[in-house]
């Protein structure tokens, strides 16, 4: 009888420790996602002009209010203006600028810039360090008079040598999209 309860005592004592094992000695490293609320695009005419931004800020993200977007102002026609962008956290207090953030892994986002009615048409100007473009500054050349929307979209691990994504076309890029904002744009 003693045996058995000897025996019975080791079994038991066996299960525990295995089961106890700690299985996660090295877990992956947690890389939480920015909070972004807030993206202004500041366009600046080559060669001097009035300067136009583009905003859409969402302070409760996923809240019932939708976002509030402006538009400063309408773009010449026929114009080239440096483009860049500025990207916050507004949740915080003091505004927590994310740039940074971006440009740390920039091998990991994308801007995408799509434009309705051929009013605009985008160069990206900076790339990461595999010589993919980012667009934290990029060109927007305008086209003749006219209306439609500019459409800025922020893609966190998009695929970067999926066909076209170079070039800024975000049809095959997946990833997941950080903020995007849609924006009405008058040419005059």
């Amino acid at each position: 009888m003693k045996t058995i309860k000897i025996l019975a005592f080791v079994l038991c004592s066996a299960v525990l420790i295995t089961s106890c094992s700690n299985d996660d000695d090295n877990p992956p490293p947690v890389n939480e996602e920015e909070v972004i609320t807030t993206l202004t695009a500041t366009l600046m005419p080559v060669g001097g002009g009035t300067e136009i931004t583009l905003q859409t800020r969402d302070l409760d993200g996923d809240g019932p209010n939708a976002p509030v977007i402006t538009v400063s102002g309408p773009l010449a026609a026929g114009t080239t203006y440096n483009g860049s962008l500025e990207i916050l956290n507004e949740t915080e207090t003091p505004a927590e600028p994310v740039n940074p953030e971006i440009q740390g892994e920039d091998d990991e986002h994308q801007f995408f810039f799509q434009a309705t009615n051929s009013i605009a048409t985008f160069t990206y100007v900076d790339f990461d360090g595999d010589g993919n473009p980012l667009g934290l500054e990029f060109t927007l050349t305008t086209g003749a008079a006219g209306s439609g929307n500019i459409t800025i979209t922020l893609r966190h691990e998009p695929m970067k040598d999926a066909a076209g994504v170079s070039d800024g076309d975000i049809t095959n890029a997946g990833g997941e999209t950080d903020i995007e904002g849609t924006f009405p744009v008058t040419v005059q």
